[in-house]
């Protein structure tokens, strides 16, 4: 039997080195997992930096290496005057910057486009900065406030009545278009083969519209002692806050709990009060700048963020509208979103622009820049319908039945259950649409309309700065632009998503 000592287990010679574990962080560990693994990724990288090589070298150099700073014409940025290969030349941006961004506007009243620029990001920054407070009233001032100030900011005037002036106007033009309608009918009875059924039809239409001219009659009257006084437009602004408020107070409860619904409409009414007379809106207001004269970034904003803004409202009422038991409604949604989707933009923006003039009154006109915004706000709203459709599919029923069986009616369900969760689902596909409108208002010029690329594509047209390297620069800079909206819009989209789906993340 052997003796087993300690020194039995104990080794007497060293461990032979091990080679060092193969380093998976940093630079180098990129390297050998990512990139150079495999022969077909090795095949991708070098193919991938050989792109880079050749697109990203050559725009630096373009653009900061190569590039003139400095310059009061195009001789600075020729060649055989500068001495050396000719990059972008910015002295031409720095001439053009106010056209590029103001378009043909006034320059004694720009101030009044800055002005509103720096309103829009004073009321939008808030609503984008999800920890700070009074988000309802912010979103009251941003959505309806503030266009309104906008409007008479940027294009000028004043008012000359106000809601008792415009319902009836808006009264008689109802009603002149229902007489015109039946008139015509009635002309046409007299060369057609259904002349009996065309002359009962036209006069019973006439019939209707002399209806609603004697309905309207109090306030049409009511108008005209209103515009026969000196101060009409605050006697037609007293009129009107009185009435709405009225209204406000019986539908707020009443004596019971109207005093709210009271004090918040007359709170409006005095704030309208201070911007009509901070303004001076009673008295003319500022200069009138017409559409004509716009063009730029501001007609690139103006399209995009009116677009935005009334787009999805009405891709949502779309949405819930085909999902509707009423077969009216639910026709009428299909029908409105196929047509819309099944029509190109360019074509929308000549109908609204050229044909919608022919449909109107004789005596009502729409500005061009207007019927161009409904086009857009209608042509997205189809487009944003199927997205929230999408997003309203993929809710399970059981949130529905859930809702009905604590007894929420169906307003409630679809306000604070399944239409939060729907836009949810569906932030990805409203933000590229959003993107997607953005980039589409260079369409514009097609109606005479000048855009950012409008105005750019303007302004190649100077020989002060005609040289070889203008139009690059020019769409580089305009591309810059694009890029730095686009892709903000996309990186706060991202933002929003993670933290409306924390509750999803391992």
């Amino acid at each position: 039997m052997t003796d087993i000592t300690a020194s039995s287990f104990v080794r007497q010679d060293l461990v032979a080195e091990r080679p060092a574990p193969i380093k998976t962080t940093g630079v180098i560990g990129l390297l050998r997992t990512r990139l150079l693994n495999s022969p077909t990724n090795i095949l991708l990288t070098i193919v991938g930096a050989l792109l880079l090589w050749f697109t990203i070298i050559p725009s630096v150099k373009f653009l900061i290496v190569d590039a003139v700073w400095t310059g009061n014409d195009r001789a600075a940025c020729l060649p055989e005057n500068a001495g050396f290969a000719v990059g972008a030349c910015w002295p031409y941006i720095q001439a053009k910057l106010p056209q590029l961004i103001y378009g043909f506007y006034p320059e004694s009243e720009r101030w009044r486009v800055n002005l509103a620029l720096i309103l829009a990001a004073a009321l939008l920054l808030p609503l984008l900065i999800p920890r700070l407070p009074a988000k309802g009233l912010n979103s009251t001032l941003f959505f309806f406030a503030f266009p309104v100030v906008a409007f008479f900011l940027l294009h000028g005037g004043g008012i000359s009545g106000f809601g008792v002036s415009w319902a009836a106007g808006l009264g008689e033009l109802f009603d002149d278009s229902i007489v015109s309608a039946g008139k015509i009918l009635v002309s046409l009875s007299k060369t057609s083969a259904i002349a009996p059924l065309l002359w009962v039809v036209g006069n019973i239409i006439v019939l209707v519209g002399t209806a609603i001219h004697w309905l309207i009659f109090p306030l049409t009257w009511l108008r005209d002692q209103i515009q026969a006084t000196s101060q009409s437009v605050w006697l037609d602004f007293v009129i009107t806050t009185a009435f709405v408020s009225l209204i406000a107070f019986f539908l707020g409860g009443g004596m019971r709990s109207g005093g709210r619904a009271l004090a918040w409409s007359i709170a409006t009414f005095v704030a309208i009060a201070v911007v009509i007379k901070l303004m001076g809106l009673d008295h003319g207001g500022l200069p009138i700048v017409g559409t004509n004269l716009w063009g730029g970034l501001l007609v690139t904003l103006v399209v995009s963020v009116t677009g935005i803004v009334t787009s999805l409202p009405i891709g949502i009422a779309l949405a819930l509208g085909r999902r509707a038991s009423i077969p009216l409604i639910r026709i009428f949604s299909i029908a409105f979103i196929e047509f819309w989707r099944g029509v190109p933009l360019i074509t929308v923006l000549f109908f609204a622009t050229y044909m919608l003039p022919l449909f109107l009154p004789g005596n009502f006109s729409v500005d061009g820049l207007v019927r161009a915004l409904i086009g857009i706000a209608l042509f997205t709203g189809a487009y944003q319908a199927e997205n929230v459709r999408g997003g309203l599919a993929a809710i399970p029923r059981g949130q529905s039945e859930a809702a009905a069986a604590l007894g929420l009616s169906w307003w409630r369900t679809t306000s604070l259950i399944v239409l939060p969760q729907a836009l949810r689902h569906v932030i990805p596909n409203l933000v590229n649409s959003f993107i997607s409108l953005f980039k589409d208002t260079s369409l514009v010029s097609i109606v005479a309309l000048f855009d950012l690329l409008g105005s750019l594509r303007a302004s190649f047209s100077d020989p002060k700065w005609s040289t070889p390297s203008t139009a690059f620069t020019g769409f580089a800079f305009a591309g810059v632009i694009y890029f730095l909206f686009c892709f903000g819009m996309s990186r706060y989209s991202l933002f929003v998503e993670r933290r409306l789906n924390a509750h999803r993340r391992n």
